[in-house]
């Protein structure tokens, strides 16, 4: 039976409107537990960049990660706009996906 893949591209934030990470996975809730638990380490370990602000799913890899690309090429602002835009006060969405508030 093959692996069900849901790719996804997400938005970290270390706090509202702090320093953000976006990233690309076909599994978000196993990606949200490495990060949480600092086994991906890297720049969001290092900046205590936990928080789900924003994700979007998509029908194919392909298209997750032409997303995640054209993400990271826009300016901060566009960023913070976007996030913004579905989620204006920075809630963390990973709570309603069964994780705890992070620190």
């Amino acid at each position: 039976m093959p692996l069900e893949r849901n790719p996804c591209v997400y938005i970290l934030a270390s706090q509202p409107r702090g320093t953000l990470y976006i990233g690309v996975t076909s599994d978000l809730e196993q990606r949200l537990f490495q990060h949480r638990n600092g086994i991906t380490g890297g720049f969001a370990r290092k900046y205590n960049v936990y928080r789900l602000v924003r994700y979007e799913m998509f029908g194919d890899m392909e298209g997750a990660i032409l997303r995640e690309k054209q993400l990271k090429r826009w300016h901060r602002q566009w960023k913070l706009n976007l996030v913004e835009s579905d989620n204006p006060d920075w809630h963390d969405l990973a709570i309603g996906l069964g994780f705890g508030p992070v620190g």
